[in-house]
């Protein structure tokens, strides 16, 4: 990648900067896209199934929350996505980082505050 420089009066502030401030370009693309219909559907079945086994099969709660829209509704949807791929320290929540992008944990909250898909 060939770095280039912006001229700001008084300033030059390689682009390099602005990439590491605020991410690289390929990451907003990503973030916009929804996944793909079949990875969509691996989705749903992960959350039925691996959430579902703390959370309910139906994400009604049971060791974990519930995960029903009306729950979710007043919850910030980036806390929701940090919780996703972060995990909750000191609780049974873990971490789904090495397994889910940003944009698929995204996907996956506005999924639930919209009332989730069944499987397919």
């Amino acid at each position: 990648m060939k770095l280039q420089s912006l001229r700001i009066p008084g300033a030059l502030v390689s682009l390099s900067v602005f990439t590491w401030l605020l991410g690289s370009p390929e990451v907003f693309a990503e973030a916009a896209l929804p996944p793909a219909p079949e990875r969509q559907k691996e989705l749903v079945h992960l959350v039925r199934q691996d959430c579902g086994s703390c959370h309910g099969m139906t994400l009604q709660g049971g060791l974990g929350p519930p995960l029903t829209a009306a729950v979710l509704q007043d919850k910030a949807v980036d806390s929701l996505v940090a919780t996703i791929r972060g995990g909750r320290p000191g609780t049974p929540m873990p971490p789904w980082h090495r397994f889910l992008s940003e944009a698929e944990a995204r996907w996956i909250v506005e999924q639930l505050r919209a009332g989730f898909p069944e499987e397919r």
